[in-house]
């Protein structure tokens, strides 16, 4: 393991979608698509979100990995400058902003991911003079994928739409340990996560009949 994959490795793992998808998603990989989304809104500099777990479901059905949240509804916490109101064109109320960064924010949450968020908190941190210059996005870095392990459920996995390779930021990219079995991908950037996951733990589920439960693990979209 790189020196990289061993700092992504200690990240958290979040809940996607509901307690029976069996499915969790790297909390880096939501944060870097959250803050892109919150960039959006003129007239604001954010600060990276944070996530937290509001409420764990009252039932796991599915071991939950390691490094992840439990089942349940998230938060996500946003601190941002902002200019707020004056001549420019740019200058709009504080409500409205902080509506607009909601709206961005609670949006990428649901269409690139299907996480389950249950509140979302602003916080002004600096209130800006002038407006903030627009910030270009940061391409991702090249990242390489594993060997596709000579593993029935592992082609299964790869031949789902979507699936853009099975990885290895969190371990093996299939791992089997008492009946269990979990899968790590990576997910096409433009297919929504909780899709990918449910079609992948479906078809790993039937090309691995002897498991006793199948969770799928999304490291990060490509």
């Amino acid at each position: 393991m790189t020196t990289v994959q061993m700092g992504r490795a200690m990240e958290r793992l979040l809940p996607l979608g509901a307690p029976a998808d069996g499915a969790w998603v790297a909390e880096p990989a939501v944060r870097e698509a959250l803050a892109e989304a919150a960039r959006t809104v003129r007239g604001t500099v954010p600060a990276r979100p944070r996530f937290g777990l509001v409420s764990a479901a009252a039932e796991a059905p599915f071991p939950v990995p390691p490094g992840g949240l439990p089942p349940g509804e998230l938060g996500i916490t946003l601190e941002f400058a902002a200019f707020a109101g004056g001549p420019a064109a740019a200058g709009r109320p504080l409500p409205e902003l902080a509506g607009r960064l909601r709206t961005a924010l609670l949006g990428a949450a649901e269409s690139v991911f299907g996480l389950v968020v249950a509140r979302v908190d602003l916080r002004v941190t600096e209130l800006l003079d002038t407006p903030p210059d627009p910030v270009s996005p940061t391409p991702p870095p090249g990242r390489t994928s594993p060997p596709a392990p000579e593993d029935p459920a592992a082609l299964a996995a790869l031949a789902v739409p979507g699936v853009a390779a099975l990885t290895d930021v969190f371990g093996a990219p299939l791992r089997r340990a008492d009946g269990h079995l979990r899968v790590e991908l990576a997910v096409t950037a433009g297919r929504r996560a909780l899709d990918v996951a449910r079609a992948a733990r479906t078809a790993v589920t039937a090309a691995a009949p002897e498991a006793t439960t199948v969770t799928v693990v999304v490291s990060e979209l490509r």
